[in-house]
């Protein structure tokens, strides 16, 4: 089933690339995030998991911030996707945000992918003229992914449901977890900026990913939401259900950075 699932999201890869443009001066290379708990797909409100500390739990919502791209070639050298164009909300609830395209990609093997879960300090704190896109805060404002009260993204968010967590004042029982905060501009703060490389390839022999202006190149990252109870640092939702600011919010950061892996990657000569 796994193997099949796969070959299909493949297809809707390819036939995603040939929809774009290939810019001429390098390659295309279009990334896909597969959202997933314990392995199987993520479906939003109807489908129930369970984490190691036995609690079952459903998902409403999962949202996070890519940023800083870095793809890194065999000797150590890398290719820096321009910041500008390197800022990425993947949203659960919307399919379309979880693929992109990244263009100009200098012809070559690369052998890892590295990036940031957040946005980092410089951007938080820039003029509003260079917070455009998915950084906007009007557009953050609408998806739920800046803190007026203080002043910055929120790298990610998952919120649900679990009869372990307690009621709140709708009878509900509900988790959250939003954790931003990036180390402060005039008053230091909790750094929750993580980054993650991940091996293009299930060992470092096979970890080569071929980008060029002939190739159609894509590539799946898989996504486990269950890291961030099951991570380096367990926990139980009924002892924190709830958490945004607090010191507790670096262990989930800690958690969610491992929630990343390679799912594969395809290049076809066209």
């Amino acid at each position: 089933m796994r193997r099949f699932f796969l070959f299909l999201t493949s297809l809707g890869l390819l036939a995603a690339c040939k929809s774009n443009t290939i810019d001429q001066r390098g390659g295309a290379l279009a990334v896909t995030f597969a959202n997933q708990v314990n392995g199987s797909p993520l479906v939003l409100n109807t489908a129930t998991y369970t984490n190691k500390a036995g609690e079952a739990f459903t998902v409403s919502k999962f949202d996070y911030f890519i940023s800083n791209i870095r793809l890194i070639r065999a000797d150590g050298s890398a290719y820096v996707v321009p910041q500008d164009n390197s800022y990425f909300l993947l949203r659960a609830a919307d399919p379309t945000s979880q693929s992109f395209t990244l263009t100009g990609v200098p012809a070559g093997d690369y052998a890892q992918i590295e990036y940031m879960v957040g946005i980092d300090s410089l951007r938080n704190t820039a003029d509003i003229s260079q917070r455009k896109g998915v950084l906007d805060p009007g557009s953050s404002h609408t998806s739920g992914m800046y803190w007026d009260w203080n002043t910055g993204y929120i790298h990610l968010k998952l919120e649900g449901t679990s009869p372990a967590a307690p009621t709140d004042v709708a009878g509900a029982r509900t988790f959250r977890y939003h954790i931003g905060l990036y180390g402060g501009y005039q008053t230091r703060t909790i750094n929750n900026l993580r980054t993650v490389r991940i091996p293009l390839g299930l060992d470092a022999a096979s970890s080569r990913l071929s980008v060029g202006p002939n190739l159609q190149t894509s590539l799946q990252l898989l996504v486990d939401a269950g890291k961030l109870f099951d991570g380096p640092k367990p926990f139980k939702i009924a002892q924190y259900p709830d958490v945004m600011v607090s010191p507790f919010s670096a262990t989930i950061a800690n958690n969610y950075a491992t929630m990343f892996s390679f799912g594969f990657s395809l290049a076809v000569s066209q």
